[in-house]
């Protein structure tokens, strides 16, 4: 062994040793060891070899077309591009997962099917972190704009389109947009829009001054809302020491880097940035062709084989320009407009591995916000360290545009000026350092104000920022059980906004009576939240769906998460006094939604919230009683909580968000206090296999030092 591993009374690994790239073995020895099945499953998803060694169903051939669309395992010239350090640590960080799966595949993955164990590579973690940054997260802005194309070829009017995205459309060109042959749709084909009339992920992270705390120190609070529905857990919480130094971390299988953390000298942790770095142009194609300029180029070929297991291979062609991707075929002799999508992050890696092996050295803020700042995804990161500073910093790399041009609306392909200019400097991205308030909280809303770089277009509303920011105004010196209680909270920022307006409109009856003396509280018993999410569902649809369907409505609510991420979009046109898409004036529609609504028996919030914890190779496959998922658990909270609890379908998948981990740290005390959503392995026969979802249920923490 070259480091020392221990488990302690919770069955968190502690791997000691004295030269960094053996603690970076010890890291991906503990994370094969409890997680291999996790690795392993990833790994094929990621790489699309899900038909050629587990499942050769049609679902499982969209899944791998996607993730070889995707392309995104790592290729050996990356590697070159590591430091020398970030490459030692990485190189000894894959020896450690090899020596922890010790050539043997976990039975799960050899009885559906994958038997021959490939080495752990560098690239692989590459790829992992790839996944990491653009699934549920990138990946919703881009469906995002999606949803504005396909709004505009429904015949979506533009003072409607304006309105839900105000001061976003100016350089929306509507003539060039319904031109465009679209191939993947956010709202199927199959859901049909109406012309007629006139849909992850989120978080909490913020951070205190010694002037707000009762023990006159920094502290940090981290709770990433992910869903949270399926085992294993994505976090791994590991204790490392080494020397004279130690971390306590929050860490991701496969990725050899600490996400959340503290140190003896500094505290991290992150939330999505909601940055959009997802354009679209719209490509002029014949006979395999692009136009650009007045000349016409052809596309660079990429062919991938997906085989299938007990079927024939399947080779698909991905066309592809300094655009990125293109959505469909351009070989027909017909002009066609396609569109060609480009993520920022698609061939992130080296920056980032480089960064995130920095960081054990950095000792305070400062020094921590400038190393931070490199990494290639967009996240917003709060940070405190010992000496009792604060700060903000995003990450990520946001494309440089054209000046006028935000990203959201697709722009010609043909036109040169509309490329990409490389990245925005990361200095430029928003920061904040030892802000005058005394504390700083980031809740996945519009955070622009604070940089040089104006990263975001579309992001969650700014309620549960809004709810952290009052509790901590009011309670003026807060203690590590007031950061809890924060993280615990069920009262809703956006109810009031409503019920405001709702109050004088409800009917007379024991259902208006209940509504109007609701506490705005999200709690399992709670019957106000089950009647105000109804009327609040019935003013959607009465607002929206005379305009854009009901069928695509009750698609967009019930089968993606776009009210899920975007919510505050649409809650501007709720909340106006007067809008376009008003078929009627607001007290009129209020009054009618909610007398609808309301006929309804009022019943405890959390009943019909049930959630089964999935396994994630067998979820659903097996009798209950072999235990591979848990629950069914109650679900509390809502969209606008801190302690957000959403349920939603994305296709044909029940999903969620809520805290998948709880991390409080005060700079009083050398410990974290911790609490994990699942459990510390993945091995079903475990007793760490689901072990924390009892006291994650009755919000209770451990307490983790070195």
């Amino acid at each position: 062994m070259r480091a020392k591993l221990t488990r302690d009374e919770h069955g968190i690994f502690h791997i000691a040793a004295a030269e960094e790239i053996d603690r970076a073995w010890g890291l991906g020895y503990a994370h094969a060891t409890d997680r291999a099945l996790q690795l392993l499953f990833m790994r094929l998803l990621g790489r699309g070899e899900l038909g050629k060694y587990l499942d050769s169903s049609d679902a499982s051939l969209e899944i791998d077309t996607f993730f070889r669309r995707m392309n995104w395992a790592g290729e050996p010239d990356e590697v070159a591009e590591l430091s020398d350090r970030a490459r030692a640590v990485c190189l000894a960080y894959a020896e450690g997962i090899n020596a922890g799966l010790a050539g043997k595949v976990p039975w799960e993955l050899k009885f559906a099917g994958y038997k021959k164990l490939e080495p752990w590579t560098i690239e692989d973690g590459f790829l992992l972190a790839r996944m990491t940054s653009y699934l549920t997260l990138a990946q919703s802005q881009g469906e995002m704009e999606r949803l504005l194309v396909q709004m505009v070829q429904a015949g979506v009017k533009r003072p409607l389109l304006d309105e839900l995205f105000p001061g976003q459309l100016d350089d929306l060109d509507e003539g060039l947009v319904r031109q465009v042959t679209l191939v993947e749709r956010i709202v199927p084909e199959s859901v049909k829009w109406a012309t007629g009339g006139a849909r992850m992920m989120a978080s909490n992270n913020w951070v205190i001054g010694p002037e707000r705390s009762e023990s006159g120190k920094a502290m940090l609070a981290n709770d990433p809302h992910l869903e949270v529905n399926r085992l294993p857990a994505v976090w791994y919480e590991v204790v490392i020491e080494g020397g004279d130094r130690w971390a306590i971390a929050a860490t991701m299988p496969g990725i050899p880097g600490l996400v959340t953390a503290r140190t003896p000298d500094l505290a991290w942790g992150p939330t999505y940035a909601f940055m959009d770095a997802i354009d679209s142009w719209v490509e002029h194609c014949k006979d395999g062709q692009f136009r650009r300029g007045e000349n016409w180029e052809s596309f660079d070929l990429r062919q991938e084989t997906i085989e299938r297991k007990g079927k024939q291979p399947v080779v698909v062609t991905f066309y592809e320009n300094m655009h990125g991707v293109l959505e469909g075929d351009p070989s027909s002799v017909e002009e066609q407009h396609l569109l060609c999508t480009r993520w920022a992050g698609s061939s992130m890696g080296a920056l980032s591995f480089n960064a995130m092996i920095q960081m054990w050295d950095a000792t305070d803020v400062v020094s921590g916000m400038e190393v931070i700042r490199e990494l290639e995804g967009a996240f917003s990161w709060v940070l405190a360290d010992a000496d009792g500073n604060i700060g903000f910093q995003m990450s990520g790399l946001m494309p440089a545009r054209k000046d006028g041009w935000l990203g959201f609306t697709p722009m010609p392909g043909w036109i040169e000026d509309n490329d990409w200019r490389g990245v925005m400097p990361s200095a430029e991205l928003p920061s904040c350092l030892n802000p005058e308030a005394g504390f700083f909280a980031t809740a996945n809303q519009d955070l622009n104000a604070y940089g040089v770089a104006r990263p975001i277009t579309v992001h969650q509303g700014p309620y549960r920022a809004d709810r952290i920011a009052e509790i901590i105004r009011e309670k003026k010196k807060l203690s590590r059980e007031d950061m809890a209680a924060i993280q615990l909270d069920m009262r809703s920022a956006q109810a009031p906004l409503f019920m405001e307006v709702l109050r004088p409109l409800l009917p007379d009856t024991h259902q208006g009576k209940l509504l109007a003396e609701w506490d705005y509280g999200y709690e399992l018993s709670s019957r106000g939240a089950f009647l105000f999410e109804r009327v609040y569902e019935e003013i959607l649809r009465s607002v929206f769906g005379p305009h854009l369907g009901e069928e695509v409505l009750s698609f967009l609510w019930g089968g993606t998460g776009m009210f899920a991420d975007f919510f505050i979009n649409f809650d501007r046109v709720l909340l106006s006094d007067e809008s376009s898409w008003f078929m009627k004036d607001r007290a009129t529609l209020y009054r009618e939604a909610a007398d609808r609504a309301l006929q309804i028996e009022p019943r405890p919030w959390g009943q019909g919230r049930e959630l089964v914890l999935s396994h994630i190779l067998f979820g659903g496959k097996l009798p209950a009683w072999m235990g591979f998922d848990r629950g069914p658990i109650q679900l509390a909270g809502g969209r606008a909580t801190p302690h957000q609890g959403q349920l939603y379908r994305s296709g044909d998948r029940a999903t969620s968000f809520a805290p998948s981990i709880r991390f409080l740290t005060d700079f009083a005390e050398d410990a974290a206090h911790t609490r994990l959503m699942g459990g510390v392995s993945d091995r079903r026969f475990s007793k760490l296999y689901c072990n924390e979802l009892g006291p994650w249920l009755a919000g209770t923490y451990k307490k983790l030092q070195p």
